[in-house]
Parts: C-alpha cells; sequence; structure tokens
C-alpha cells in the first residue's frame, strides 16, 4: 500500500518485478546480466566513494576516468571490505544518513561492535525481489492461502519485516512471534501454532529443533497436532542431514530458504529444484583463497570452493563492495534444468568454523552432515572433540532421542562413516545438550554446536554461554 504514496518506489518495484520476471523465465542471457552487473558496479562504486566517509578515504584515489572503464575483471584492485571494517566504521560506512532510511536494524553485537544496517526502499524492494520470485513456486506448492509463522532473534533484526513482506506479496498470511521473548515465550507459540494453525514456519534450525522439543515437552506430537506443510529454515549452517532430520520430525517439507547476512542482506536464495540461488540481478560474486587474497578457480566438476566475497550492485543506505564475509561456500553454475539460471550456492561454514581432525582439515557443514547422515528423530545435538592418550583426535556425538527413538542400531554405521572418512573414532550418546546449541544464530555454528576440548574458550563460545545462561534464567 505504501507504494501508492510514493510514486519513485512504485515504479521501482514494477521495474524489478518485471525484470525477475524475465530473468526466472530464462529471458536475459548471461550476456545481458554481465553488462548490467557491469554499469551497476560503476554506478555503486562511484556512489559510495562520494557519499561513504569510509569509502571516501578507501577509494578516493578511483579517478572518473578510471571508474568510466571500471570493468568486473578489474574488481581485484579494489581494496577488500571487512567485517573489522565495519565494527570500527560504525555510521561512516552509510552512503545515506540513517534519516533517509525506513528502518534501522543493527547486527546482533554478540561477537564484537553492533554495525548499522538501516535499509532505504531501495534496499527492501531490491532485497524482497529476490525472495518473492524465488519463493513464489517454493510455498504456492503448499497452496495459495497459508498461514505462516515468522520467526526471528530480535527486534533489531531484519527477519520479521523481510519475510513478512515477502508472504504479503505471495499473499500468505503472517504471524511474527519470537519465542525467546518474554511476552511469547514457547507456550504461546506452541498455542498460536496449533490454533491458528500454521502452515508454514519460517526460523533458524536451532529453533525448529527448540518448538519441537518443548511441544514434545508438553505431551504433544509434532507430527500429529501441529499443521506444519513446509520449514523455511536460514539463519544456521544446514547440512543436508539435518534439514531431513527436522523434515522427519515435524513431518513437513524442510528446506534451507535464505543465505544471507545483516549486513550484506539478501545473497542466496531457495529455488524449486532444491537449490539456493545466487542473485546476479542485485550482487556480484567472487570466490578466493581464505588464506589469501586470490580468485579460485572451479574443480574438475565446474565448482569453485572458497571464502565469498559479495559486491551489493543497487544504492541505498550502505551498499558493500567487495565485502569478505567470513563464510566459505561452494558456488556451482547452472545446468540447463535449474529453476533460476543463477549459480547454486552451499554455504558450507565460517571460516573459523573449520576443525583439524587428523590431519583432515573439515568444514563444519560436512562434519554436521557425516556424523547426523544416519540418524532420525533426534531433537537436538552436539559434538564434541577430545584427543586421546596417544595423541590422536576422538569425536562423540550427543543426541537428544524424540519420543520413542532408540539411534543404538544406527550407531555402528555412523562409527564407521567416520572412520572411513576421517580416520577419527566415534562414540554416539544419548542426552541433553542444553540450550547453549540454541545460539548459533546469534553466535556460530562452532560456538553452539562443538565442545572442542583440545582448545580453549574463544569469545565466540564465551558469548554463547552468557546468552544460553541468560535464556536460562528466564
Amino acid at each position: 500500500m505504501f507504494t501508492q504514496y510514493d510514486p519513485e518506489a512504485g515504479a521501482l518495484t514494477a521495474e524489478l518485478r518485471d525484470r525477475f520476471d524475465a530473468f526466472r523465465n530464462g529471458k536475459l542471457d548471461a550476456e545481458w546480466v554481465r553488462s548490467h552487473q557491469t554499469r551497476a558496479l560503476r554506478r555503486v562504486v562511484a556512489y559510495a566513494r562520494d557519499r561513504s566517509p569510509f569509502y571516501r578515504k578507501r577509494l578516493g584515489s578511483l579517478t572518473d576516468e578510471r571508474l568510466s572503464a571500471l570493468d568486473l575483471d578489474d574488481l581485484g584492485t579494489i581494496p577488500f571490505t571487512t567485517k573489522e571494517d565495519l565494527r570500527h566504521a560504525q555510521f561512516d560506512i552509510l552512503s545515506l544518513p540513517v534519516s533517509d532510511a525506513w528502518i534501522f536494524y543493527e547486527t546482533t553485537g554478540t561477537t564484537g561492535a553492533a554495525t548499522p544496517c538501516p535499509r532505504t526502499n531501495d534496499d527492501s524492494i531490491h532485497n524482497n525481489t529476490v525472495l518473492t520470485a524465488y519463493y513464489r513456486d517454493v510455498l504456492g506448492a503448499h497452496g495459495d492461502r497459508q498461514v505462516i509463522g515468522v520467526s526471528g532473534p530480535t527486534e533489531l533484526h531484519s527477519t520479521g519485516d523481510s519475510f513478512g513482506d515477502v508472504c504479503r506479496n505471495l499473499g500468505h498470511a503472517v504471524a511474527k512471534m519470537w519465542p525467546h521473548s518474554p511476552l511469547v515465550g514457547f507456550d504461546r507459540a506452541l498455542e498460536l501454532m496449533r490454533s491458528l494453525p500454521m502452515t508454514g514456519l519460517f526460523a533458524t534450525p536451532g529453533m525448529a529443533m527448540s518448538l519441537a522439543q518443548r511441544a514434545v515437552e508438553a505431551g504433544l506430537d509434532p507430527r500429529r497436532d501441529f499443521s506444519l506443510d513446509i520449514l523455511m529454515l536460514t539463519g544456521e549452517l544446514m547440512s543436508p542431514s539435518l534439514l531431513r532430520n527436522i523434515g522427519h520430525i515435524w513431518g513437513a517439507e524442510a528446506r534451507n530458504c535464505l543465505y544471507a547476512s545483516q549486513e550484506a542482506s539478501v545473497l542466496a536464495a531457495a529455488t524449486p529444484d532444491g537449490a539456493l540461488r545466487t542473485a546476479p540481478l542485485i550482487n556480484h560474486y567472487e570466490v578466493i583463497d581464505p588464506e589469501g587474497s586470490e580468485p579460485v578457480a572451479p574443480d574438475a566438476h565446474g565448482v569453485r570452493s572458497g571464502e565469498l566475497v559479495v559486491t551489493n550492485l543497487y544504492t541505498g543506505a550502505k551498499p558493500l563492495i567487495r565485502y569478505r564475509t567470513g563464510d566459505m561456500v561452494r558456488l556451482t553454475d547452472h545446468g540447463p534444468d535449474a529453476a533460476v539460471p543463477a549459480p547454486a550456492l552451499e554455504a558450507i561454514g565460517r571460516v573459523r568454523d573449520r576443525l583439524h581432525l587428523n590431519g583432515h582439515l573439515v568444514h563444519g557443514y560436512d562434519l554436521e552432515d557425516l556424523l547426523l547422515r544416519r540418524f532420525r528423530g533426534y531433537l537436538d545435538y552436539q559434538i564434541g572433540v577430545d584427543r586421546d592418550d596417544r595423541g590422536r583426535d576422538v569425536l562423540s556425538l550427543t543426541l537428544r532421542p524424540g519420543p520413542d527413538v532408540d539411534h543404538r542400531a544406527a550407531t555402528p554405521d555412523a562409527v564407521a562413516d567416520c572412520l572411513r572418512e576421517l580416520d577419527t573414532p566415534l562414540t554416539v550418546t544419548s542426552g541433553r545438550p542444553g540450550s547453549i546449541t540454541s545460539t548459533g544464530a546469534m553466535v556460530s555454528w562452532k560456538a553452539a554446536r562443538v565442545v572442542d576440548r583440545r582448545a580453549e574458550a574463544s569469545i565466540e563460545n564465551t558469548s554463547a554461554e552468557r546468552i544460553a545462561a541468560a535464556r536460562d534464567a528466564r
């Protein structure tokens, strides 16, 4: 409705809707996309250089003449922007004053200073158009009129507004609920899920499992007593094994629906073919060596594995240029059967989430996928890492079983998988890991899910323990 009061925003919405429909339907070829990205890159770099105090210093030597000839292949001549840059620059990273935004968000600030993330109409329309175009058929497969729950981390996060706006675009009703809020709580959230009833839920994987735990504790069966058809999960590391388990315990389709960050906004979203696909109309993507700065070449299967670097291709409150996300990804060019002609992206964990195990460097995504591959019906999990008397790394997996679930039959195969693929012994036990596992979206997968007794606690571990303690005290 607001676009009726803002003709400029209304015109942009119509323009982007038509452009994304054409892109999704394969009417914009690779040459068109590259030309679009080149023009947008020049515009955004000039915009940030002229308006942002941070980029004015960082890009001050970039003349108008050089800028007019800037090509995608020249990006290596522009310095990276890092998370530390954002923490240090604070409001100087912005290209517009906050008063020009329509809303203010910020990062959680659990492991460092929170950074400002205001959004203008341009920011929201560009990002929400991607999600609307990509989710239309994903959600539409379960009906034209649904009631969708949205659960986010804090009121200063974009989750509720973004998913609420997208569902409104697609004709679905939304109930925003924060189960960790003292005014809502898990009991009220579960009551809403049953009484409305909710057919879909946007949440983190940890929240989906926490809700299932509370339901079971209340004597309810998540599969029988709720009406969920689809879980749209985001915000944390999410392997295929974990997704399959969450779908199993709720009796619903479970999807990894979004790869994004508060500071860089939407970077990839779910499409009907089951993949997360990038949004090349609003971002440019690079994959680099996480230990350096060189681009990573595709392997024999056309997959680029490394740290993701992103450049926003739209002007707004704070476009980021060559932003090192700190996230490890696998980027695969799209094939002829792709639902959207954009590369598929797997987010496989932060650079700091990697673990050394008996000579193997393992991504969090791959470790989780391996250890959970054989199990179904668990309501929570945690991984322990230790070193035995011979100096060999050993793993333990603690599973919180659901009702009438016995994991002993699957344990020998899980142990054999771990020995074969990582040369590492594994023990599997039943137990309750504790509330620290619910902090993954606020801190990191490793801090929430891994107890590494070989290393001293990090600032992320301390932050996760503090959040968990505060939640337990409520």
